[in-house]
């Protein structure tokens, strides 16, 4: 297939871009410019919201939308367009307002997510407009990604602690829950759904395996084959402070996902693969000012 992949430089998107290239595809990426290239991607250098005619002249079995934000944001590329046959829009669990009952399900009516905030409401605003002006479209709904590539401060800031031996400060009594899917599961279930074209449109996505805080932190650190000093920390603490993850547990209902493609990859074994790109390429984390936040208000405690 001919496809098409927004930005494709960064964590999702790149992986999704080398995935399906080392699949056989030919895979376009639409970015600035401003971030080394995957090799033997065909490169479109552009700004979505300022496309002229780049995209005009080619036809794509598939865009695979992996940056968009907004509402604006796709419209822009879909009016930008030439014609294409498929698009995915990779939305987020964020549209659940966190007052409805757990696990969150497709059918549930979605809105404003008191932690998420606009994030959720202009991904949702985005799905709106996908499910009313884009024929075979499909929406995902992942919890967090993880895997390689993952340049966010989260399992790499676990890794970090376990290569220095340092204890790992978790919130409250560290049972709150936790869902996961790996980066490489995300695209073959997009795989699938190019594939199969199923009838319907929106999809949880994620590990029908669910830990806890605690679990979580012992599966980092038995990557490197240690045990963590585990400490835990009481609610006045502002928990982002000191910990990558909102104080927020929810659950995703994968029933869908699952009757389309059940088996997913381990934690433990997508932690060691996270490990391993981990070890390479340090330089591109985000890292965040967690441990100077636990040095200074922690560790003296």
């Amino acid at each position: 297939m001919n496809i098409l992949i927004t930005g494709g430089t960064i964590f999702a998107s790149r992986f999704t871009a080398e995935y399906f290239r080392n699949n056989g595809h030919n895979v376009y990426v639409l970015n600035r410019g401003n971030n080394i290239q995957s090799p033997n991607v065909i490169h479109i250098k552009g700004d979505r919201h300022n496309l002229g005619g780049a995209l005009k002249k080619h036809h794509f079995d598939a865009v695979l939308d992996i940056t968009a934000y907004t509402c604006d944001d796709v419209k822009s590329l879909i009016e930008g367009l030439g014609t294409f046959d498929n698009y995915i829009f990779l939305s987020s669990s964020a549209v659940y307002p966190e007052t409805l009952k757990q696990p969150f399900n497709e059918r549930q009516k979605c809105g404003v997510n008191c932690y998420w905030g606009d994030y959720g409401t202009n991904k949702l605003a985005a799905e709106k407009y996908v499910i009313e002006n884009i024929a075979h479209s499909y929406i995902i709904r992942p919890p967090y990604l993880y895997g390689p590539m993952n340049n966010l401060y989260r399992e790499a800031f676990v890794f970090e602690c376990a290569e220095n031996d340092l204890p790992f400060y978790v919130p409250k009594d560290g049972k709150m829950s936790l869902q996961f899917f790996h980066i490489r599961d995300m695209c073959r279930f997009i795989e699938i759904l190019l594939d199969r074209k199923p009838a319907e449109q929106i999809y949880n996505v994620g590990n029908a395996e669910i830990v806890d805080i605690n679990e979580w932190v012992r599966l980092c650190y038995e990557v490197l084959n240690k045990r963590p000093e585990i400490k835990y920390v009481d609610g006045s603490v502002p928990q982002r402070s000191y910990f990558p993850f909102f104080d927020y547990p929810y659950i995703l209902d994968v029933a869908k996902q699952n009757d389309l493609m059940s088996d997913t990859m381990p934690l433990f074994g997508g932690l060691r693969e996270s490990y391993e790109w981990y070890k390479n390429n340090r330089e591109a984390i985000r890292k965040k000012p967690l441990l100077d936040y636990i040095n200074q208000n922690l560790n003296c405690c």
